[in-house]
């Protein structure tokens, strides 16, 4: 009877012991945290800081963009998104066995996190890469042709990209450092978004005709909300609550303070004057660049990388516009596509071990030879989204048409294609 009662007393007290193996609740707490973060990237973040930069005519079609496009990606991914990305399949594309979330119940792990929850939060990362190629084509594509673009973008680009780098895919095997979307995002985004403004051509009146932002405010507003929301971004990418997240956090930061101050600096010095959009610019440029490299490498690697960002980007953006005339309206390709395309790259040389003050938390991997693997990586991703995305715009365009007339576009989509104002004016 006594021996009974202390078997009993004993397993008592190993049971929550043995929950705490299969389930960390910390970890849990924090990546539930970090989902909530990354999708108030998006909505509103994002939507706030795209509606603020179009013209007024066009502020609700920016905001009905984003919305729209968080509801459709997320049906997508639980039919078969999740699954194709990430469950056991080939080198290429992950299998069917999670099929409408299939297996996947209250008690089902991912580590010790519950598989519920890693799901939803690399939902919200398939939800902002859609959500940012919206920059590139704004205040020109048919609604409709937006939402059939976005939903098959993202099966054929963005859900095999996932695949290669975090679902067990060859890019992954390979080695590539990528903590949090640098190719899988950033790279996909950008490149997708310079392909379709190169497709569509420019707006009406671009270049000759000022296409300022009609409400700095918003935009600014926006943009707060996306450099908090990123801790969830990059730290969230950790999927625990531990120094990785820690140290992820804080070089996100420094990197996105870096960017944007160099982008104030170089308009300061340039125009005479900062600007509040240069700033807010700047400071996305940092974001993005840092986001690949933020689990590797250490604060002084991150101020580097975000002096690097406000520069190159500043000078893609100008480049871009004024040198090739290409109407990337919202500069997708240079702020994510380039600078997704650097960090990556950074990423390779201060991941090492061996920089001194500059170093980062590398494996020791030879830096000419980890940035062979990232530029590798960085090309194979960016060549097949722009041929994909190509193709995808040439046969949306031959079955339902992708732009607007001349007649909507003047008098803006907020009316044409929704019936409603932005502003009661």
């Amino acid at each position: 009877m006594i021996k009974a009662a202390c078997s009993a007393v004993s397993l008592l007290l190993i049971s929550p012991l043995a929950i705490a193996d299969e389930l960390n609740q910390a970890n849990t707490a924090w990546i539930l945290t970090s989902t909530a973060l990354v999708l108030f990237m998006t909505i509103p973040g994002l939507s706030l800081f795209y509606a603020g930069l179009v013209r007024v005519k066009n502020v609700l079609s920016v905001l009905m963009q984003c919305f729209a496009i968080t509801c459709v990606v997320s049906i997508i991914w639980l039919i078969a998104g999740y699954s194709l990305a990430f469950s056991e399949g080939n080198m290429f594309i992950g299998g069917l066995s999670n099929v409408m979330m299939a297996g996947i119940q209250e008690g089902t792990m991912s580590g010790d996190i519950p598989e519920s929850v890693f799901a939803m939060f690399q939902l919200t990362f398939a939800i902002i890469t859609p959500a940012l190629v919206v920059g590139g084509f704004a205040e020109r594509m048919r609604f409709s042709s937006m939402l059939l673009f976005s939903a098959v973008w993202l099966v054929i680009v963005y859900i095999p990209v996932t695949h290669w780098v975090w679902g067990g895919g060859w890019l992954g095997e390979m080695g590539l450092l990528d903590f949090a979307g640098g190719t899988v995002v950033h790279v996909t985004a950008g490149v997708a978004a310079i392909t379709t403004a190169m497709v569509m051509g420019p707006r009406r009146g671009f270049p000759t005709t000022p296409m300022t932002p009609h409400n700095m405010t918003m935009t600014v507003t926006g943009a707060g909300m996306l450099w908090v929301g990123w801790f969830g971004f990059n730290a969230g990418s950790a999927l625990a609550a531990n120094g990785d997240a820690g140290m992820a956090m804080l070089v996100t930061h420094m990197s996105a303070a870096a960017g944007a101050f160099t982008w104030m600096c170089i308009e300061w010095i340039k125009f005479g004057k900062p600007s509040a959009l240069g700033a807010v610019t700047g400071m996305v440029a940092g974001l993005g660049t840092i986001t690949p490299a933020s689990g590797f490498v250490g604060p002084a690697g991150a101020l580097v990388i975000g002096v690097s960002a406000g520069f190159v980007c500043f000078h893609m953006t100008m480049f871009l516009k004024q040198k090739l005339g290409i109407d990337d309206s919202l500069d997708v390709f240079p702020v994510h596509g380039v600078g997704g395309a650097l960090g990556t790259i950074l990423a390779g040389v201060f991941a090492s071990s061996s920089l001194g003050l500059f170093s980062g938390q590398g494996d020791g991997q030879p830096i000419a030879e980890q940035l062979v693997i990232q530029l590798i990586g960085v090309g194979s991703v960016g060549i097949y989204t722009a041929i994909l995305t190509f193709i995808l715009l040439k046969a949306i365009d031959v079955v339902v048409g992708l732009r607007v007339s001349e007649e909507e576009e003047i008098e803006g989509l907020d009316i044409n294609q929704h019936n409603e104002r932005g502003y009661d004016i």
